[in-house]
């Protein structure tokens, strides 16, 4: 194996123009790791994140961009046992996904079925690890129950209303246009309200009868964290993963002692190699069954070549795509 490999790192905080194409050592395979040969990597709002220098690099994960790839492993460290060469895998990395090879724990490595590319599978582990641990092993759904995601279009939007129909439960979302809401109630949502033009706590609140929903999804925050709390129904649970209008507001809290109701939440990055490795056993155990008979599958909006991760990333920026979006690394996988 060459010593270099070809990537894509963030050279300052900035704008898309600010990924760049760099030569830098191929990572070694430590104890418990495996070293993928990346085929396909997918892109994700953290990554922007990070781009832009709002979300800070633990100190132990590689520098470079990317947060879940696809591919086949290509070595493997001291005490690995789970996996081999010539392996096909889909994996949540420690960051460095934006590279012809990573460096991941064989743990959060998950067989990719038969009948899904490399591409398709790089656009799994983030937002699937995401949607399992916050709404399934935190909000431990029951079915039957209402479920209200926000941002329906978004990857992590499209992967939780999936995951939710087939599971039993009813999805109400939200989204930014009337063909983002065509396309959520195409992917299983009961009901898709167009947020830009509706009330869209009051929707919900009318579409439930006055109910109210029994779990809220919500990547948004800010001055939606009240309304979230409106329209929860009593025991209802608020799972919040991110925070885009803001990471401050001001609730009245009789909302919560009056409805018995948890506020939780979390993100995928800060949790140890341990916790990642419980979710990728969940996801292998409850999801990947679905995932091989095609009741979920991942969506994909747009696929770009490794060098036009600026593009990629623009385009998350404006929002414009439903579904994920994924970088070539090896194409024809």
């Amino acid at each position: 194996m060459k010593d270099l490999m070809q990537a894509v790192s963030i050279r300052e905080a900035g704008p898309p123009d600010v990924l760049e194409p760099v030569e830098v050592p191929v990572p070694v395979a430590g104890s418990g790791d495996v070293l993928v040969r990346v085929h396909a990597a997918g892109v994700n709002r953290p990554d922007v994140l990070q781009r832009l220098g709002l979300y800070p690099v633990p100190d132990d994960a590689s520098p470079l961009p990317g947060l879940e790839v696809a591919g086949e492993v290509v070595a493997t460290g001291p005490d690995t046992t789970r996996w081999a060469k010539g392996d096909r895998v889909m994996a949540l990395t420690h960051g460095g996904g934006y590279a012809e090879n990573c460096r991941v724990d064989e743990r959060h490595c998950i067989a990719i079925p038969e009948s899904l590319s490399f591409t398709e599978a790089a656009a799994i582990p983030e937002t699937f690890f995401t949607v399992w641990y916050n709404v399934f092993m935190r909000a431990k759904p029951v079915a039957g129950e209402i479920l209200l995601v926000h941002g329906g279009s978004s990857g992590i939007g499209s992967t939780a209303i999936q995951l939710a129909t087939a599971s039993g439960l009813k999805v109400v979302t939200t989204a930014g246009s009337a063909d983002k809401c065509q396309f959520c109630e195409g992917l299983g949502a009961e009901k898709a309200i167009n947020y830009r033009e509706d009330d869209w706590a009051g929707a919900v609140l009318a579409y439930t009868g006055g109910h109210g929903v029994d779990i809220v999804l919500d990547m948004v925050a800010g001055l939606y964290m009240q309304k979230n709390l409106d329209v929860l129904a009593r025991d209802g649970r608020y799972v919040i993963i991110a925070f885009l209008n803001g990471s401050k507001a001001e609730l009245d809290m009789r909302q919560v002692l009056g409805k018995r109701l948890t506020i939780t939440g979390s993100t995928l990055r800060p949790q140890t190699r341990d916790e990642k490795a419980t979710i990728a056993a969940e996801i292998s155990e409850h999801v990947l069954p679905l995932l091989e008979s095609g009741r979920v599958k991942p969506i994909i909006d747009s696929v770009f070549p490794l060098s036009n991760a600026n593009k990629a990333h623009a385009l998350m920026e404006s929002s414009k795509h439903m579904g994920k979006i994924v970088l070539e690394i090896d194409p024809g996988g």
